[in-house]
């Protein structure tokens, strides 16, 4: 297991995908270079993804695709290791094939698959018809 050296803020990976601002984009990209280097890992929290899925698709118009797509990537990469990286799966697999609902609450389906304690219960309507939730009436 790769030692964990610092936790990344939404800022820093939001740098690293969309390279919006050049020199920041460069110190993110050496940072992660580093950590590849020496073997290391660079933890991002469960909250940090929440905040980026949002960032993307709010601020930089990125489609539900784009946004997998990019988790995708992110999950990949051996020097970044992610918080509860099960929950981050489940949550991904609901969020491609449930249309109805957001990202924040496939987070929370995927938290509650990976600690095996479904189903979700919930009184969003969304969530009728999708496994693993139970919608109270």
């Amino acid at each position: 297991m790769r030692r964990r050296v610092a936790s990344l803020d939404t800022n820093v990976l939001v740098r690293l995908t969309t390279a919006d601002d050049p020199r920041q984009s460069l110190q993110a990209r050496a940072l992660v270079e580093q950590a590849a280097r020496a073997g290391e890992s660079l933890h991002v929290p469960l909250t940090v993804v929440l905040e980026l899925e949002w960032v993307l698709r709010s601020r930089y118009g990125y489609s539900k695709e784009q946004v997998v797509g990019t988790l995708v990537e992110m999950l990949e990469a051996r020097e970044l290791a992610f918080q509860d990286e099960a929950a981050l799966e489940h949550a991904l697999h609901y969020y491609r094939r449930s249309p109805g609902i957001d990202f924040a609450e496939c987070l929370h389906l995927g938290c509650a698959a990976a600690a095996g304690a479904l189903p979700l219960v919930t009184f969003d309507r969304k969530g009728e018809g999708i496994a693993g939730v139970r919608v109270l009436r």
